[in-house]
């Protein structure tokens, strides 16, 4: 029993002194690695190319680049106007709803009751005082009417005429002609309804040319102006080609945006008048550079950039101006008409460093 314990103790004892001579081995093996490392200079990359981690490079040129601002607005008719009643009466005659107008023509007939009668009042009263005014003229020249008995007559006849436009005024308004071309679309009165003036009758509505009024933030209002392409794109997809009209001098003191006007011909009279539609509006072509979004970096002051390689091969880190941004595709300004752009490995190398480049085909 004690051999046998004395033989397990050696065993163990020699299976511990084969550990420690491994262990000793490695650690040897190890130091001289480390020593031979501190004191030899890693191996020059452009010598031995085929073992630097390469930089893959793209040359890009600028694009000719659309920009424009999109808002939302709603479509009106340009010309549209509530008819009101101008002198009282009974409605006589009045168009239907749909009833296409041109400018001149007669909308409706209010009752003449006795505005006939005030007309022919009015003529005689006029053609009286004229000549009573004639009268006195001729007996001002042969100095037998004091000046002020002739301005007596001089005014009695501009009552007269006055008083005769009026009554045809009066005349004329009973029967309201409509001042542009259009389609009524809304009835305020009935045949046989008693109207005042300033009662609405009628709306008209001109339906060939349309406008959209919309509001741009202050930050995209600079180079807007009229004249400018735009283009109104409807829900359903359709678009409407115009220009813009009007861009509003100072911003709205609670949203501070500025309105904008565009215009639009809808010659087929097409029913979009209350329409919500998306108002493109296109501004000059500039240069610009389009490239993947998956390019973009942010500096430290955390402002869009795009990693570049000089003539020196050195990295750089351009600032750029971001113009569009889709999942596809971004649009920048602020690179060099023609840039080396770093498509990979930029985050492997300090700004600044000189750095071994392959050169990517377009």
């Amino acid at each position: 029993m004690a051999a046998n314990g004395w033989r397990e103790r050696l065993g163990r004892h020699k299976a511990l002194t084969w550990a420690l001579g491994l262990l000793l081995v490695v650690f040897w093996l190890w130091r001289g690695q480390v020593y031979q490392a501190a004191n030899e200079a890693p191996v020059p990359g452009p010598a031995h190319p085929e073992h630097e981690f390469q930089l893959q490079v793209q040359a890009m040129a600028a694009e000719p680049y659309q920009p424009r601002v999109v808002l939302q607005g709603q479509l009106q008719a340009v010309r549209q106007l509530v008819v009101r009643a101008r002198v009282e009466g009974t409605v006589e005659n009045l168009p239907e709803l749909g009833d296409a107008v041109h400018a001149g023509d007669e909308m409706l007939r209010l009752s003449i009751d006795d505005r006939k009668a005030n007309l022919a009042r009015a003529e005689a009263e006029r053609a009286l005082r004229m000549a009573e005014l004639a009268a006195a003229e001729r007996l001002k020249r042969k100095g037998l009417l004091a000046e002020t008995d002739y301005l007596m007559r001089k005014s009695a006849a501009a009552e007269a005429e006055a008083a005769l436009t009026q009554a045809r005024l009066a005349l004329e308004h009973s029967r309201p002609a409509a001042p542009f071309a259009g389609t009524v679309d809304a009835r305020h009165v009935e045949a046989g309804d008693y109207v005042k003036a300033g009662d609405e009758l009628l709306h008209l509505v001109d339906t060939s040319e349309l406008k959209l009024m919309a509001y741009v933030p202050q930050q995209q209002v600079f180079g807007l102006a009229p004249g400018l392409p735009v283009t109104a794109v409807l829900l359903d997809g359709r678009e409407l080609a115009g220009s813009l009209t009007f861009v509003a001098s100072a911003a709205d003191e609670n949203t501070r945006s500025f309105a904008v006007e565009a215009r639009f011909a809808n010659p087929e009279n097409a029913r979009l008048v209350g329409a919500s539609a998306e108002l493109r509006i296109s501004l000059p072509p500039r240069p610009a550079h389009r490239l993947s979004p998956a390019l973009l970096a942010l500096d430290e002051s955390g402002r869009p950039g795009v990693h570049l390689v000089d003539a020196q091969n050195r990295l750089q880190l351009m600032p750029v101006t971001l113009l569009a941004i889709t999942p596809e595709q971004a649009w920048v300004d602020g690179l060099p008409e023609h840039a080396r752009v770093v498509v990979r490995g930029a985050g492997f190398v300090a700004e600044g460093n000189t750095v071994a480049v392959r050169e990517l085909s377009q």
